[in-house]
């Protein structure tokens, strides 16, 4: 028998039985398909992620107060928030470009929540207080209006630049510039409208209304220390160099001899990236690793089924064996079978797979306003197919013995 003929034998046998054959490689659908959408998702949030950190630049640089958190659980975290170790003396020393060359921006930042109203509106947007450099460096600047001044900064104003969505829920299709909003009982006015953004890395943009820092400082928070001091290289060359000299300035300042004992922390945009990156992988392993428990209870299900066909077809074996077909014949072919159907079930869950990862990408866009883009996870189509003939292979094996082991003269009068 030539192995075109042990082919056909074996597609032959699949559209004899088409609702057994059809649920015997659903599981096998399920699986891959599963595996496709979240590799696809995996890759898309990775995407997103790593696109708004190179967004915002690999220049960037960003101090934090406090001990460096050793992981999401990690005390630190808390009390790096409430830490007061990044004040008006750090920011100063930072300037210095005797300290620190190679810099073309240092904002301090503080932020928090808090109600702003408006007439009988109100909202609860994240208020970030900044210097002007912030809309550079975030990429994003007022559709309406401008942002505040150094002046303004000194003087401690009382202006607001707003996000899309806060313009949206307070002041509906009016005119929002000038206008006077409540943040703490107090008048702030309204100087600009930032277009809509979304999610830059922590920040929502758009719920965001940004404050010079020296106002949010004094009439919103009550402190006078920073909450992250966000630096800009002149080069992504410049990063490490530039990382060095902060730590380094900070540890005079603050007399640290020993690094174990810093009050603060840096983390570089390239750092950010080779964490989230990290992150993503180990969810996407994991997550494939579940969905790949499907494809092993489709496996047995296959094992299952041909050993019934095999059972079925025993008068068929011996009529073959009879006429000449060698135990290895009869191995190939139910061994082919076995890896038709596994394989059949592969590209099904392959193209399944891509018509739910296409559907998320629209969803994700016009529902929630990401930039998600449709990436195919061909590791992901490689690794189905590859896995879908495995899985044919080791589940099959055992059904096509007990099919090649079948006595010719008792399988002929089976039954």
């Amino acid at each position: 028998m030539t192995i075109f003929y042990t082919f056909k034998s074996a597609f032959i046998g699949l559209k004899t039985h088409k609702s057994r054959s059809f649920l015997t490689i659903l599981g096998i659908v399920i699986g891959i398909a599963a595996i496709m959408l979240v590799m696809f998702l995996g890759q898309g949030a990775q995407g997103l992620i790593l696109g708004q950190v190179q967004d915002l630049g690999s220049k960037i640089i960003a101090i934090a107060p406090g001990k460096e958190p050793k992981g999401p659980m990690d005390s630190s975290t808390v009390e790096s928030f409430y830490s007061d170790s990044l004040k008006i003396k750090e920011l100063e020393a930072l300037k210095n470009k005797n300290n620190i060359p190679n810099v073309t921006e240092i904002v301090p930042t503080v932020f928090g929540t808090e109600v702003v109203s408006y007439e009988n509106e109100i909202f609860r947007p994240m208020i970030i207080g900044a210097s002007e450099s912030i809309f550079s460096i975030f990429g994003v600047f007022p559709d309406k209006g401008d942002f505040f001044t150094k002046e303004q900064i000194s003087s401690k104003a009382k202006v607001v630049v707003i996000g899309s969505r806060i313009k949206e829920e307070l002041f509906g299709d009016s005119e929002a510039i000038g206008q006077r909003v409540k943040i703490k009982e107090q008048n702030f006015q309204v100087i600009g409208v930032l277009p809509p953004k979304g999610q830059i890395l922590f920040f929502n943009i758009d719920e965001s209304a940004i404050i010079p820092y020296t106002t949010v400082q004094q009439y919103i928070l009550g402190i006078k220390h920073f909450n992250r001091i966000i630096v800009q290289a002149e080069s992504e060359n410049d990063v490490p160099f530039v990382v060095e000299n902060i730590e380094k300035t900070l540890r005079e300042l603050h007399n640290i001899e020993n690094s174990e004992d810093d009050d603060f922390f840096v983390i570089s945009q390239i750092e950010i990236a080779d964490t989230f990156k990290t992150i993503t992988d180990i969810l996407t392993f994991f997550l494939v690793a579940m969905a790949a428990i499907s494809l092993l209870v489709g496996g047995v299900g296959i094992m299952n089924i041909m050993l019934v066909s095999v059972t079925e077809r025993t008068k068929e074996i011996g009529l073959r064996k009879a006429i000449g077909a060698t135990k290895k014949k009869i191995l190939s072919q139910f061994l082919i079978e076995a890896i038709v159907i596994t394989t059949t079930g592969g590209v099904i869950g392959i193209l399944l797979g891509v018509f739910l990862s296409v559907v998320a990408t629209l969803v994700l866009n016009y529902a929630f306003n990401f930039e998600w883009v449709f990436i195919f996870p061909y590791s992901g189509a490689i690794m189905g197919l590859v896995v879908s003939i495995f899985i044919g292979l080791v589940f099959g094996i055992y059904p096509a013995f007990q099919a090649a082991k079948k006595d010719p003269i008792e399988a002929l009068f089976h039954g």
